[in-house]
């Protein structure tokens, strides 16, 4: 069965076919960076992990980009309570995420880019709409874009400009042609620090957020792409606007397929810290391990409303327990996955259905429960080369059984013995990866003269 992604602008699912023959190029909308990751991001963040993985699965050679945003209101807000420089704040956070999403398996992108590092893109970007007549110079010193002048408005969020301006309350702003236009470069303020401030042919100010990921996903992965994904709630206006902006720049079509992932409840209700149902990673990684937390996400179907609870983490957590108990004891043998297996077909049929991975996992189940018959070898090694392709599965049984994270120490050990070796043979390259490969497990390595130590991030 060939690869199908339910596209968010077509409203139907579609046979996957990238525009160049057998290469990926997928933009996620990432984080703004202004304090630590809650458990919604954690959601997309493992979403579009998986997608990427199954993607590289499949054969595919996947240029991922999931940005960063390091200049924005909040990021400003922040750093000036606190009273440090925006850069300090950002690199903080930066690392506090990188720690919060490795112990969740998450992989890292090909690119990661700020959006301090593509101002002069981003400039060039608001320089052609202003050109084209899509953007203007507002009395208050913001560069706007005009709304009603792209003919394709409202394509993505499936409503007529008419019908969003219905549902428009917020007031026209000084210089605002109409309440949708939505600002491209900001004005300096007197109250805003010098660090969020750049100069440009525009005056001095910084760029809207919108801007940000149509300068950064043109200029890593060409003005037409793959796949372009993030929550729902972004679809409108941050992902409408995207393509008004790269479009209207640059007159091709941006993006093929649009992915969105479903919203995340907390307990049935939406988070919000005035509920006292907000949670960060950190939080819940302090009561359950990173792999329970992946399972229990992954096994709710990425475009489905996601309830995030306790009883479902316990659930998960004991459903995880059930394929360990499987593996336990046996040891795997055999080689890749062979795909003309029935499990194994039927495994990556579900996943090639919109990334099915309720009946992904579904087929995992099945295989723990015929190597609990038969403890055999090679249905063990499908088991948890399957379980791999979701970033299930990896570590020792009997520690994840044991109460730990389910990590190998033996593997690690390996791997540092390895990176030892490459070092002395002058195969930096090597070496760094092996850091890296670790790093995205949680692991990190600590060189001193005694030797290579490693501890759980």
């Amino acid at each position: 069965m060939t690869l199908r992604i339910f596209n968010t602008l077509s409203r139907e699912s579609e046979v996957f076919r990238p525009i160049e023959p057998g290469h990926v190029r997928m933009y996620v909308c990432g984080m703004t960076i202004y304090d630590l990751c809650h458990v919604g991001h954690a959601r997309f963040l493992l979403v579009f992990d998986m997608a990427y993985r199954w993607l590289q699965t499949l054969g595919y050679k996947v240029t991922y980009v999931r940005n960063i945003t390091d200049i924005d209101d909040k990021i400003i807000k922040r750093a000036l309570e606190r009273n440090i420089p925006i850069r300090q704040l950002t690199e903080e956070m930066t690392q506090a995420m990188h720690q919060d999403i490795a112990a969740l398996g998450i992989a890292a992108p090909t690119h990661e880019p700020r959006a301090t590092a593509y101002v002069p893109q981003m400039l060039e970007m608001i320089g052609t709409l202003e050109r084209k007549g899509l953007a203007y110079r507002a009395s208050s010193g913001d560069v706007n874009y005009s709304v009603r002048k792209f003919a394709g408005y409202g394509k993505l969020s499936g409503k007529s400009l008419d019908q969003l301006r219905a549902g428009e309350r917020v007031a026209v702003l000084d210089g605002k042609e109409d309440p949708l236009d939505f600002v491209l470069w900001k004005s300096a303020k007197e109250s805003e620090p010098e660090d969020a401030k750049w100069d440009s042919p525009f005056g001095k100010g910084r760029p809207g957020w919108h801007i940000e990921c149509s300068a950064m996903s043109c200029a890593i992965l060409g003005e037409h792409f793959d796949i372009h994904g993030g929550g729902m709630d972004l679809q409108f206006p941050h992902h409408e606007n995207e393509i008004a902006q790269s479009e209207g720049a640059t007159g091709k079509p941006f993006v093929n397929y649009w992915m969105h992932n479903g919203f995340l409840n907390v307990d049935n209700e939406k988070m919000s810290k005035s509920l006292g149902n907000f949670f960060t990673i950190r939080d819940v990684l302090k009561r359950y391990d990173g792999e329970t937390i992946r399972f229990f996400m992954l096994r709710t179907h990425y475009r489905s409303p996601f309830n995030f609870s306790d009883a479902n983490l316990d659930d998960a957590r004991n459903s995880l327990r059930r394929l360990y108990t499987a593996l336990d004891g046996v040891e795997p043998s055999g080689a890749a996955v062979d795909w003309s297996q029935p499990q194994a077909a039927a495994f990556r049929e579900a996943m090639n259905d919109d990334f099915n991975t309720p009946g992904a996992i579904a087929v995992l189940f099945e295989l723990a429960g015929e190597l609990n018959r038969t403890r055999d070898a090679r249905t063990a090694a499908l088991l948890k080369g399957l379980g791999g392709t979701l970033g299930f599965l990896q570590g020792a049984p009997r520690a994840f059984l044991q109460g730990g994270s389910g990590v190998d120490e033996a593997r690690i050990a390996q791997l540092i013995a390895e990176r030892a070796a490459a070092k002395q043979a002058r195969d930096f390259g090597r070496a760094d990866q092996i850091r890296k490969q670790l790093a995205e497990q949680g692991i990190e390595l600590k060189d001193s003269a005694q030797g290579t130590t490693w501890v759980k991030a």
